[in-house]
């Protein structure tokens, strides 16, 4: 059953996810926010709450592993699984941006919840709230950063939501809010009941199974993107929902629930390896090529993930 219990609960986060996104996306139309800050900000909170409402679920039952394990793994596999994939389908260029703000920020918001989680071995309540302080700043600092410049790319908005009546929009948040409870529900109750009759432990379940179900959007659209070769908008998603995953997702969790860490491998061993797999997309575009990553380095880092869940598994 508990595979049944993972996969219901798979498919109720893709359904609830995307009926949230587009509830809110209609609400911010309506009330008049630009296409812009909606896609760098309600889109952007939306497709991280799959990871919220796993992550929250999980603290609250008593199993912040699952808590801190989806949230890692989902950050080695958006960069190592997708990422790898999408170079692989088609070479994806970056933009200055990713030097400049993306990647660095990333890097910041990671190396913070190592320390964080170092210092004490939980997540506090104050520190959740320091890192939903430094995603205020982030977005901050990109609205600015795109009304000073003609060419931003943000989140694709769908503007026909614009016509969406107040009826449908309020069935679509319903469903969307029911659905991803639902599917919290029954991801933490499948992967707890298939981690006891495995022998093995929650953290371990949620960094490869959990982890690279809730990574199936991202995977999907960087995909897509990357094959009506938007290819900027391939790695901007990935690495937006990086800072996401650990700002808001974790960052709300702790505020709610602190975490406590139960695993000792996820500080010697899954965080190693978020800020290696992070760290090393740097060197990636500057060498051989500069700003570019090519079928060669997707190669690379879909054979750093295979290593990451056999070595996890194993």
């Amino acid at each position: 059953m508990s595979i049944v219990y993972l996969l219901i609960g798979f498919v109720l986060l893709v359904i609830g996810g995307e009926f949230l996104v587009r509830s809110s996306v209609a609400l911010s139309l309506k009330l008049n926010i630009s296409r812009m800050v909606i896609g760098l900000t309600v889109v952007s909170f939306a497709t991280s709450a799959p990871e919220l409402l796993v992550s929250l679920q999980a603290a609250i039952d008593g199993f912040s592993d699952i808590s801190l394990g989806n949230v890692i793994g989902s950050n080695i596999a958006n960069i190592g699984l997708v990422l790898g994939l999408t170079a692989m389908v088609s070479p994806i260029t970056v933009d200055r941006d990713f030097y400049r703000i993306n990647w660095p920020i990333m890097m910041v918001f990671s190396i913070l919840l190592y320390f964080f989680l170092l210092s004490n071995n939980e997540l506090t309540r104050i520190e959740g709230g320091a890192l939903m302080l430094g995603l205020v700043l982030y977005l901050f600092i990109l609205i600015k950063r795109s009304r000073r410049k003609d060419k931003v790319i943000v989140e694709e908005v769908d503007e026909s939501l614009r016509q969406v009546r107040g009826f449908k929009m309020t069935m679509w948040l319903l469903i969307g809010i029911f659905a991803l409870w639902g599917g919290s529900e029954l991801l933490v109750m499948g992967a707890v009941d298939l981690a006891t009759q495995l022998g093995i432990s929650e953290r371990i379940v949620s960094v490869t199974i959990i982890a690279i179900g809730t990574s199936v959007p991202e995977l999907a659209a960087s995909l897509i993107a990357a094959m009506k070769k938007e290819k900027a908008i391939s790695l901007g998603n990935l690495i937006g929902s990086n800072i996401f995953n650990i700002a808001s997702v974790l960052g709300l969790t702790a505020i709610i629930k602190p975490i406590v860490i139960q695993s000792g491998e996820i500080l010697t061993n899954d965080m190693f390896w978020m800020l290696g797999i992070a760290f090393v997309l740097l060197p990636m575009l500057l060498i051989p090529k500069v700003s570019e990553l090519g079928r060669k380095e997707g190669f690379a880092l879909l054979l750093a993930y295979s290593v990451f869940i056999i070595l996890t598994v194993i």
